[in-house]
C-alpha cells in the first residue's frame, strides 16, 4: 500500500491570489544551498513580489526572499538571487507556450515540504483589474456577514 507523503506548508503567497486571477497551477522542485535549505525550514521565507521566468529555456524563480541562516559556517547565500525550478519537459514546453500569450505570467502560490523534498506551486497567472480587486472583497465581506448571521439565528 502506497502511503501519501507528509505536506507541511512553508509559506503563502496571499498576495498572488488577490491581484491575479490562478487558471493553473504546478508543483515544482527547486535547486537550493544547503544553508538555504536550513532556512526554509526555519520558516524564513517570503514569496511576496517574486514570479517565474523562462531563461535559455530554464524555468527560475526571481524575486523570491530567504533569509541567510544564522548558524551557517560558510559564506552566507545571497537572499534574493534566482532560484533554478525543476519541472518535467513536457510541463516546461506547456508552461512556455502558455507565457507566451499577452498577459499571463507565471507566480509562486506556496513553498513546502512534501516529505523531505522542497517543492513550490506556481500557477499560471493572470492581472486582476482594480474593479475585479473590489468584486472580490466585497464578495468575501458579503459570504463572511451571511456566516455571521448563521451563527446567531437558533
Amino acid at each position: 500500500m502506497e502511503q501519501k507523503s507528509k505536506i507541511k506548508i512553508i509559506a503563502n503567497n496571499r498576495k498572488a491570489r488577490h491581484d491575479y486571477t490562478i487558471s493553473d497551477s504546478y508543483e515544482a522542485g527547486i535547486v537550493l544551498k544547503g544553508s538555504e535549505v536550513k532556512s526554509v525550514r526555519e520558516g524564513k521565507v517570503n514569496l511576496k513580489d517574486s514570479y517565474a521566468r523562462f531563461i535559455k529555456g530554464e524555468l527560475w524563480l526571481i524575486g523570491m526572499h530567504i533569509s541567510a541562516y544564522n548558524k551557517a559556517t560558510m559564506e552566507p547565500h545571497d537572499p534574493e538571487r534566482p532560484r533554478k525550478l525543476l519541472l518535467h519537459r513536457q510541463e516546461l514546453h506547456k508552461l512556455f507556450r502558455k507565457v507566451e500569450e499577452k498577459g499571463v505570467t507565471l507566480v509562486p502560490l506556496k513553498l513546502y515540504l512534501k516529505g523531505h523534498l522542497i517543492k513550490v506551486e506556481i500557477g499560471l497567472a493572470q492581472g486582476k483589474h482594480k474593479y475585479d480587486k473590489r468584486a472580490a472583497i466585497a464578495e468575501r465581506d458579503q459570504k463572511r456577514e451571511m456566516q455571521r448571521q448563521d451563527k446567531y439565528s437558533y
